[in-house]
This record gives C-alpha cells, sequence and structure tokens, in this order.
C-alpha cells in the first residue's frame, strides 16, 4: 500500500490542488508543498524498512508491478527532497505568473508518474509511467507559451513520442523473445536464448527510448532548448531527476538483459564519452544561464554513461564504475537542484538569463553567492565536496579497464578534459554573477536586500548544505549510499577500500583543474570575451535538430513515402499493368498472323486481355461504387410530410401560436414551424450523407478496433 500511495497521492492532490487554486491560490501552494512532505515522509519510512513489493493487475492486460529495493530508496529519497524544495521556491517564483493552477496540477502528475518509473520492476509498467511523465512534463517547457516555449515544447514532446515508441518496439521484441518483460528475469532468459541478434536490436530500441529522455547524444535535442524556456523549479527537476528516469531505463537493460556484456558496455561507452565532450563544448560556447547548466547536464549524463559502459566492459570486476555511476547520478541530481535554484532567484529579480544582463547580480548577496560556489565547485569535482567522490571513482574505473588491456587512453583524457571545461564553464558562469561588474546597473543590483523570501532562502540553503556535507564524510555517508544502492546494478565486490584523497585520485583532479584553467584563460577571456562582453561563437547552422531532424521529418521521409504512396494514386500502378498486359497480348496475337483462322483468336485475347486488365484497373473504384449501391447506398429523400409531423417541426408551430398571440407576427407566416422545419432537414440531410457511404464506414471501422483496442488494454483479464 506505501508504494501505491507514493504514486497515487499526488496525482489525487494534483486535483484538489486544481480545485483549492480557484479560491485560494496561497492554499494551493502550500498544498502542493505539503503533498511533497508527506511523500518525503513516506519515503523515509519506506527507506527505514524492507524491501517491499506491490501490484494493480488487470491494467493495460498486464498489471502494474511495483518494487523498493536498495537503488529505488536512495532515488526516491532524492526525488521527494528534490519536488519538496522546488515547490517551496515556486510559491514565490511563480508570485506574478499566470496560469500556475496549471503549472502545479501537471507538477504533482509528474511526481507520482516519475516514482512510477523508479518503482517499477519490469519494463512494461516502467514504459507506462514514463510516457506519463513525459506528457505531463511537456507542461512545463511550454508554460510561458512564448515563440521559443512553444517550438522548444514541440521538439521534447516530438522526442518523447518517437523515444516511447521505439521503446515500445523494442519491449514487444523483448516479450515476444523472453516471454517476460520483468526486470529481474531478464539476465537468465538471455543468457538461454539462442536469438542474440534479437536481444541486441530490442535493446536497442529501448536504449533510444530512454536515451532520448537521459539526454544522450545524439537524441539530445531537446535539452539545450527546454531547459532555458522552462521555469526554473521544472528545469531543476528536468535536469535532476527526468534524465535520471533515462539513466534508469538505461540501466535496468545494461545490467540484466546485457550483464557483463563487452560489446554493448562499448556502444554504451563511446555514446557516454561522445555525449560528455560535446556537452561540456556546448555549455563552453553558450551565453545563456539556464542553457549553460542544460548543456553541462547533458555533459555530466555523459559521465554517468561512461560508468555504466565501464561496468559492461570489466565484467565481474565493476564495482567501481558502478558505485561511481551511481554515485554521479546522486551527486547530479543535487548540483542541478541547487544550481537551477540559483538561476531561478536570478530571473524572478531580474527577468533576464543573457549572461550580459544578469552580469554582477550576485555580489554583496552571501547565501546566493555560498550557494552556487558549492554547486559550481561541486559539479567541476573539487576535493571535498561530493562531485570529486564520484569522479575519483569513475576515473579510477577507466584507469582499471586500462590495466586489464583495454584501448582506454583516449577515454580517460577525454575524461579529464571534460572534467576541465566543466570547471572553465562554471567559472565563466561564477566571475559573470558574482566577480564582474554591470556597466550601467550595479548599484540598482546592490541595491536588492529582499531578493529571496525566508522559505526559498530555507529551500537553497538545505539544498547547497548537503554537497559539502557529503564530500567531507565520504567514507561514511557516500559509500553507505553506493553499499545500499548498487543491489540494482548487479556488481561485484569492491575489492579494496577507496583512498579519495590519495596522491593519485587528487593527481586526476589536478590535471582537470590546471586544463579547466588554461581553458577559461586562454578560450573564455581571449575568444568569447569582445570588448567586456560575452559571446556566442557557436556557428547557428550547426544545430543537429534544424540540419538534421527536422529536415528528415519533415521533408526527406515525407517526399520519400508520397512518392511511394503516388504510384498507388489515381490507379497509376495498375494502370502501368493494363497497359503492359495489352503490350504482351498484342505481342502474343502477333504470332498467328493476319489468316482468317487465327485472326479471331488474337482479336478475342486481346479483348479478354483489355476486358481483364481495365477491371484490375478499375478494382479499387468498382468495389467502392458496389458497396455505395449495395450496402451504403442512400435511402429514399425524406417528403415534407414526414418533416411536418415530427417533434420539432410540431413546437415550432406552438412558437408560432405564441407569436401569434403577442401580436409578434402574422398567422399565415409560420416562421418558427418553418425555420426548425429547415434545421431538422439540414441535419437529418447532412447525417444522412455522412453515415451513406465508405468514408463514413471506414472512420466506423477505425472507432470500433479503438474501442476494442480500449478493451483490451483496461479490462480484458
Amino acid at each position: 500500500m506505501i508504494l501505491l500511495a507514493m504514486i497515487f497521492l499526488p496525482m489525487v492532490s494534483g486535483f484538489v490542488c486544481y480545485g483549492v487554486g480557484r479560491r485560494s491560490k496561497p492554499w494551493r501552494s502550500r498544498l502542493a508543498a505539503m503533498t511533497a512532505f508527506a511523500e518525503l515522509a513516506l519515503a523515509v519510512f519506506a527507506a527505514l524498512g524492507k524491501n517491499l513489493t506491490a501490484c494493480v493487475p488487470a491494467v493495460c492486460g498486464f498489471g502494474l508491478h511495483l518494487e523498493l529495493d536498495g537503488f529505488r530508496k536512495v532515488y526516491i529519497l532524492i526525488i521527494c527532497f528534490m519536488w519538496l524544495m522546488t515547490l517551496i521556491l515556486s510559491d514565490e517564483y511563480f508570485a506574478h505568473y499566470h496560469k500556475r493552477g496549471r503549472y502545479y496540477f501537471f507538477n504533482l502528475m509528474t511526481l507520482g508518474a516519475t516514482l512510477g518509473v523508479f518503482l517499477a520492476s519490469d519494463l512494461f509498467t516502467a514504459l507506462i509511467f514514463f510516457e506519463i511523465m513525459s506528457f505531463t512534463s511537456y507542461t512545463w517547457v511550454i508554460q510561458e507559451q512564448t515563440d521559443g516555449a512553444i517550438r522548444a515544447a514541440n521538439t521534447y514532446l516530438a522526442v518523447a513520442v518517437i523515444g516511447g515508441l521505439a521503446a515500445l518496439m523494442g519491449l514487444f521484441l523483448l516479450q515476444s523473445t523472453l516471454g517476460t518483460t520483468k526486470i529481474s528475469e531478464l539476465y537468465a532468459l538471455a543468457q538461454a536464448c539462442e536469438s542474440k541478434k534479437t536481444l541486441y536490436v530490442a535493446g536497442g530500441c529501448i536504449l533510444a527510448g530512454f536515451g532520448a529522455k537521459a539526454g544522450m547524444f545524439p537524441l539530445h535535442i531537446w535539452l539545450p532548448k527546454a531547459h532555458p524556456v522552462a521555469p526554473a523549479p521544472a528545469s531543476a527537476l528536468l535536469s535532476g531527476v527526468l534524465t535520471k528516469s533515462g539513466i534508469w531505463g538505461i540501466l535496468a537493460i545494461s545490467c540484466n538483459l546485457f550483464r557483463y556484456d563487452s560489446r554493448w558496455g562499448t556502444v554504451i561507452l563511446i555514446l557516454g564519452t561522445v555525449t560528455m565532450v560535446l556537452g561540456a563544448v556546448l555549455a563552453l560556447f553558450s551565453v545563456d544561464l539556464k542553457r549553460t547548466l542544460a548543456c553541462s547536464s547533458m555533459s555530466q549524463i555523459g559521465f554517468i554513461l561512461v560508468g555504466i559502459g565501464m561496468m559492461g566492459l570489466l565484467g565481474e570486476e565493476n564495482a567501481l564504475a558502478a558505485r561511481g555511476a551511481l554515485l554521479h547520478m546522486v551527486n547530479h541530481s543535487l548540483f542541478k537542484l541547487v544550481l537551477f535554484m540559483c538561476a531561478g532567484v536570478v530571473y524572478m529579480n531580474l527577468h533576464q538569463l543573457d549572461l550580459n544582463d544578469i552580469r554582477g547580480f550576485g555580489r554583496k548577496k552571501p547565501l546566493l553567492h555560498l550557494a552556487f560556489l558549492l554547486g559550481a565547485m561541486g559539479i567541476g569535482g573539487i576535493p571535498l565536496l561530493n562531485g570529486y567522490v564520484s569522479k575519483t571513482l569513475l576515473h579510477e574505473s577507466i584507469v582499471e579497464g586500462i590495466g586489464l588491456g583495454y584501448s582506454l587512453k583516449a577515454v580517460e583524457w577525454l575524461f579529464l578534459i571534460s572534467g576541465g571545461l566543466t570547471l572553465a564553464y562554471m567559472t565563466k558562469l561564477y566571475v559573470c554573477l558574482f566577480v564582474e561588474k554591470h556597466p550601467t546597473r550595479q548599484a540598482e543590483f546592490d541595491a536588492k536586500k529582499d531578493y529571496m523570501n525566508l522559505p526559498s532562502s530555507l529551500a537553497l540553503l538545505a539544498s547547497a548544505i548537503l554537497l559539502p556535507a557529503l564530500g567531507l564524510t565520504a567514507n561514511r555517508s557516500m559509500n553507505a549510499i553506493a553499499d545500499l544502492g548498487t543491489d540494482f546494478f548487479h556488481a561485484g565486490a569492491l575489492e579494496h577500500a577507496v583512498r579519495y584523497l590519495s596522491l593519485e585520485n587528487l593527481k586526476g583532479a589536478a590535471i582537470s583543474i590546471v586544463i579547466g584553467a588554461a581553458v577559461y584563460f586562454l578560450v573564455v577571456r581571449k575568444l568569447l570575451v569582445k570588448n567586456g562582453n560575452y559571446v556566442n561563437r557557436w556557428p547557428k547552422w550547426l544545430d543537429l535538430e534544424d540540419l538534421l531532424y527536422r529536415p528528415l521529418l519533415l521533408k526527406w521521409l515525407p517526399a520519400v513515402f508520397g512518392t511511394a504512396a503516388a504510384l498507388f494514386g489515381e490507379n497509376k500502378l495498375t494502370k502501368k499493368l493494363w497497359q503492359g498486359s495489352v503490350k504482351a497480348f498484342s505481342s502474343l496475337g502477333s504470332l498467328f498472323g493476319e489468316n482468317k483462322l487465327t485472326a479471331p483468336i488474337s482479336k478475342a485475347l486481346l479483348r479478354i486481355a483489355g476486358i481483364l486488365s481495365r477491371a484490375v484497373c478499375d478494382l479499387v473504384d468498382a468495389l467502392v461504387l458496389l458497396l455505395r449501391k449495395t450496402v451504403y447506398r442512400e435511402g429514399p429523400p425524406q417528403t415534407e410530410d414526414k418533416y411536418a409531423s415530427s417533434l420539432s417541426y410540431r413546437f415550432g408551430r406552438h412558437a408560432d401560436n405564441i407569436a401569434v398571440r403577442h401580436g409578434k407576427e402574422n398567422p399565415a407566416e409560420h416562421r418558427y414551424a418553418r425555420l426548425f422545419y429547415r434545421l431538422r432537414k439540414t441535419f437529418i440531410d447532412t447525417t444522412h450523407r455522412l453515415t451513406g457511404n465508405l468514408s463514413f464506414a471506414l472512420l466506423a471501422l477505425c472507432a470500433a478496433a479503438c474501442i476494442v483496442f480500449a478493451y483490451i488494454l483496461l479490462i480484458h483479464r
């Protein structure tokens, strides 16, 4: 019951909050925050107890199956904590927004769906909640309804729908091949399966679906565009939680269906490395605060994918990679909670995100300064903060792979360079906000003392203080999280305790710091700053969405399939068959010559060929005509007498009598009777024409198919 309550309580509360908000907007915000607090309390209670399972039978024919284990305990705590903090900030952030009721409603619906994804014990249940989550979170992106928000939301929805369909195809293949989508059974059944190619195809489809939500290259196109236009509290959840739902799906198949599979691990490692580097480069070039953080999320997802890839390569000796991937998931969620909340504070005061417009805002604002600095140092992997711990584990796993003979030296250097780029773009943001001065508005910025109310300040402080707390107590807190959460990863045993502050591990962090300093001073200050202003030198045409995906979906594929479909339009294909058959029979007839015996035969053959060919050519039209004249033939026209005896006509005559008594109408006019007569005649004639043709029959057939499909999904046991 606890698991079901955690999923459906926020969904029910969403409706309640919407109703309450019609009367009291303050109480709507309080009720939403109270719901998140109740969810956090339930998560703590569940995490302290034993592992749990739950089932809702018959839903979609398979039922919903839920499970709570160590990894899920860790992440439901992260999710509920982040939701509570962002809802506290939302009260102040949305103070002057319109359509707040819509935001809170879909926010709580998304909370329930996201918890459903992480608590799912089979991929089918996960996909159901995954799709609900995608559609409810779509409203976050389109919340402000500007042109940019609408375009970004369309991109987000397109990626979500296409990714969901790809994942669904993968589940169909998996179900037909293995007979189940239950996560705990996949490994044993996959080992016994002879059709390995089918499993790889299924895995590839599922990877595409969940990888799109994670922001994995080349399906990352929504991420840099959705975050800048979404409200900052929603951006924190999109980056910190919803991307992790995609990682959850990748983990589910990587750690079960392809456990210890080096080929699968290599694919994930390559995709992760490209994602890691490309995201960091995009963040470095960006001059928008939230876009920089969004591209940073893409890069950090790449770090996590590198860990997942290394798990496959290292086989049963993958403990370091598994612990690093898990802890970096947790850490990245906390980083982005803090950093996007800081961005939200900036935006709700200035309504600007361009670095040239917000520079210097953070000066003389110690709480904002502290929170952003901790977030920047944490994500940059500075020792004594939590990000350093997870990056150290990931780096050690790559070094371990090199020791086992894998050619991973390039991956190691790209890992260290990406860490340096992370420090460079976070330094760029920090210097812009807290060191530099605005050329014209600095006095105005410095005068803003009440830039954040007390609840928002406490939420930001509580989120930020976790970063050094986890980093300073890594041997206790973070090791405990890793011990609890890696059951889902099926990792091998850790052979030795990790000395996080050893000289070798500090050396890796030092290399990234040196690279970051060099990039900042040589690239950012020299190339990306012009006349004291930040400039975006990334080529505008180098946009994968506009360069590839939109032309592919809107031009190239329609052109290809349109050309193919044109062969069947207007009997063009059958016309060619008819012409060919006539020529063939003409050639055959000519063999008999022009003598009296064979000439009739040849003419008969030609006539038969013509009739048959024309029949083939007009087969579709003939079938439509036959149905139109039989099953769907028009009935006899309705007479006026039948209309005159109808209820509407009599009602019109009664209205006429009333009008005559009040002197509003001449007794001979029958104005209302004629009016109702014409309305009824038009309605009946239109309905008769609609229902008396093949198109209506096809529509009725589609409706019937939908009803049957809904019955199978929702009712059939």
